[in-house]
């Protein structure tokens, strides 16, 4: 389901709910839809945790306490209304540790909309913070449960195949969505919803913020009545800094100070729920860089018996450190796929970096598709007529057109940076499209730097859309020590754009080391330590065998060239969960590196670390799994026997490795089509050919549509039909099932 898709189903199932009665007695009438100066595309995205009750069929809607006997509705709802049901109790509890969030919210909502002898699908939404990855979701119904788990790709070959877009999957990046089957109306749904996300962080502060505003007609309907709504949230940073609380969004009671350890409490009876997001800073104390090795031994149940380390790297304030000088080298891809406000967006974050240089930096532009455009022959000063060159050179010169070379671009840019002695040099590179050379630029980028010492270009790539290869990005990003980033929807773009460059140039340590590991056989993700920026806190973690020494320090280069040597506490982590914290950068990292050496083994390793810690990968799949009071589903069976559990295989999660071929075509990102079942696919191919037969071309598109969005029987029944029809070479009579009879 697309977004414009989501919110006109929302939009329609709040003017349904104007069905509902609730009796003569009644406080809380039914939802109003938005009036028009507050409607946006957003409006009715969620902003908090929602279910919904899936309505394809508008007759069935009714309070399920109170017969209402409104007039009957013909007609279906394509794509189905969407009714947001009224939530009966809400618990969220947060775990923050180093710069990772865990968050658990559990809660009832009740089918309030559905006749007591009627049935609906239910939609719960989870919108996450920043960089959010889901972990897991529970549902309990009356009679039987849902759970989520995460299988190998090779258990659900089938299965994956068949799996439908309506079951689950994000609606967009930060908004999980889960499809429960057939819940009877009047019915209370128990969901326990888990994630992981991001800490943002600046200037020594630690900022979360979890997504808890809910709208107003989410409150049950009838008599005020009051509600508990209860949120907790613990800091434990893992060593003995002092942490000082900045701000909270909620009256938070403080339960515990103690050194590195925090623990907030916000319990109260409401009469309507949170319409503000839950959100809490805290700044740790520490004025200089700060070290910190964190050390933990396996559990018994861990695949890998190996230890595990982390190291993690604090900035301190901004105004205790002096930042490195910079020379950096635009590339932005300007192909075919960029067109529109794809690159507008692009254009304004470019302009808002050039404005962010400092008066000692040097700048240059490269622009590419098929060829390559540059703003000058040599690196200019950031001096303010020098940027405004540069923004009336971007606005005349990116112009898209056909063609995605990024070799050529990154091999001057190479050339370009390659005296530079007093600042570090820095390539941005800017990208939505997949090229088929791609593990040979890693390869070349590679062999290229590797010559280069430690004075090499760092390259920070920034991936638009899920047509590029993100890990292709990351991969680069990794061998040149640089940052990796990316936005999946053109509203993100300029935020994450700006944030990412923000890091990239707010460098305080470079070519980092660590002393003493020559006797460790050790594992490390990254692969190679980055630089360490004042944006954010550098974690490289990993696992090892042997003993790391007692006293360990690690050395950079600071701002005025010098070294600088800092010694490293270390720490046994007994309270806190390693494994959990570095999983996804694990995964992300071996998933890069898996892709460009091509090493199965690399690949089995993710799918234990996605299954092991419930992180999502590009080789496992999450499932849905139904289990009915004393009985087990069968994994792998999307429908068992009749009244028997089943298991729901969710299309893939990630991202994928490109599409090159959406890139050849200049395909701007956001068009991407749902993937039909197959036996819909066999259908379509069916009605695809035998239009040809007749007309020379396909041009039933609208039998294509209709035949997509068939009830599963027919659609198998008319395969069935199809196939045998070709078998027996009559394929005019399939063409006047498949075109209705049109004459050519």
């Amino acid at each position: 389901m697309s977004v414009e898709d989501f919110i006109k189903s929302v939009e329609d199932g709040i003017s349904l709910s104007k069905r509902l009665y609730f009796g003569k007695d009644r406080a809380v009438a039914p939802p109003k839809p938005l009036p028009p100066m507050d409607r946006s595309l957003q409006s009715y995205l969620p902003n908090a945790p929602m279910v919904y009750a899936v309505i394809p069929d508008p007759s069935v809607v009714d309070n399920p306490d109170i017969p209402s006997y409104q007039p009957h509705v013909h007609g279906r709802c394509d794509p189905p209304a969407l009714i947001p049901l009224q939530m009966n109790n809400i618990d969220l509890k947060v775990d923050c540790y180093l710069d990772t969030a865990f968050i658990s919210v559990s809660g009832t909502w009740r089918v309030h909309c559905v006749m007591g002898s009627k049935a609906c699908d239910c939609r719960v939404a989870v919108p996450m913070g920043e960089q959010g990855s889901i972990l897991g979701v529970e549902v309990t119904i009356p009679r039987k449960s849902y759970s989520t788990k995460f299988v190998p790709v090779e258990d659900g070959k089938d299965i994956d195949k068949a799996a439908r877009p309506d079951d689950g999957g994000f609606l967009k990046a930060n908004i999980f969505t889960l499809k429960v089957p057939q819940v009877n109306g009047g019915s209370n749904l128990s969901i326990k919803i888990c994630w992981s996300q991001k800490l943002l962080f600046r200037d020594g502060e630690y900022t979360l913020s979890v997504p808890f505003s809910f709208p107003e007609f989410v409150t049950p309907a009838g008599k005020k009545m009051s509600k508990k709504e209860k949120i907790e949230v613990n800091v434990n940073l893992g060593t003995e800094n002092e942490i000082l609380c900045k701000t909270t969004s909620h009256p938070f009671k403080e339960l515990r100070r103690n050194a590195g350890n925090l623990g907030f409490l916000y319990e109260a009876e409401v009469l309507t729920w949170s319409n503000t997001d839950v959100d809490l800073s805290y700044a740790v104390s520490s004025s200089h860089i700060n070290a910190n090795l964190f050390l933990q031994s396996p559990s018994v149940h861990d695949a890998d018996q190996r230890e595990m380390f982390c190291l993690y790297l604090l900035p301190g304030s901004q105004s205790s450190v002096k930042l490195h000088i910079k020379d950096i080298l635009f590339i932005v891809d300007i192909s075919g796929s960029m067109r529109g406000r794809l690159l507008e967006e692009t254009k304004n974050a470019l302009s808002a970096s050039l404005h962010k240089l400092g008066p000692e930096d040097s700048f240059s532009i490269i622009a590419f598709n098929s060829e390559v455009y540059q703003s000058s022959m040599s690196l200019e000063l950031a001096t303010p007529e020098a940027v405004d060159k540069a923004i009336q050179w971007i606005d005349t010169n990116f112009v898209p057109g056909d063609g995605t070379n990024i070799l050529n671009p990154l091999n001057k840019a190479i050339e370009m940076l390659s005296h530079c002695h007093d600042s570090v040099p820095i390539i941005f590179l800017v990208t939505d499209g997949t090229v088929e050379d791609e593990r040979h630029i890693c390869d070349t980028m590679k062999s290229k730097l590797s010559n280069k010492g430690s004075i090499h270009p760092r390259i920070c790539t920034f991936g638009i859309g899920t047509f590029c290869n993100h890990h292709f990005l990351r991969m680069l990003a990794t061998i040149g020590r640089g940052q990796y980033d990316a936005a999946y929807d053109v509203d993100s773009i300029e935020l994450r754009m700006e944030t990412l460059f923000s890091r990239a140039a707010s460098l305080v340590l470079t070519n980092i080391v660590i002393d003493k590991l020559e006797d460790l056989e050790i594992e490390m993700h990254p692969s190679r330590i980055p630089d360490l920026s004042s944006e954010c806190p550098l974690i490289v973690s990993g696992r090892y065998n042997g003993h790391f020494p007692d006293e360990l320090k690690v050395r950079g280069t600071i701002a005025d060239l010098s070294t600088c040597v800092i010694d490293m506490k270390i720490h046994r982590a007994n309270n806190i969960p390693l494994d959990k914290i570095c999983a996804k950068q694990q995964i992300d990292q071996l998933t890069a590196q898996s892709w460009f050496s091509e090493e199965k083994v690399i690949e089995e390793k993710i799918k234990k670390l996605s299954i092991q810690n419930n992180v999502t990968s590009e080789f496992t799949r999450m499932m849905l799994q139904e289990t009915y009071e004393g009985t087990k589903a069968t994994v792998g069976s999307e429908k068992g026997p009749k009244g028997a559990p089943r298991t729901i295989t969710l299309r893939s999660l990630c991202i994928g490795f490109g599409d090159l071929e959406a890139t050849k075509e200049n395909v701007p990102p956001g068009l991407e089509q749902a993937k039909l079942p197959e036996a819909a696919e066999i259908l379509v191919k069916v009605a695809s050919n035998c239009c040809g037969t007749i007309f020379g071309h396909c041009c039933c598109m609208c039998c294509i549509q209709c035949c997509s969005r068939l009830n599963d029987q027919l659609v198998v029944v008319l395969t069935q039909l199809c196939t045998a029809l070709a078998c027996f070479g009559c394929m005019e009579c399939c063409s006047e099932l498949c075109c209705g009879g049109h004459d050519g």
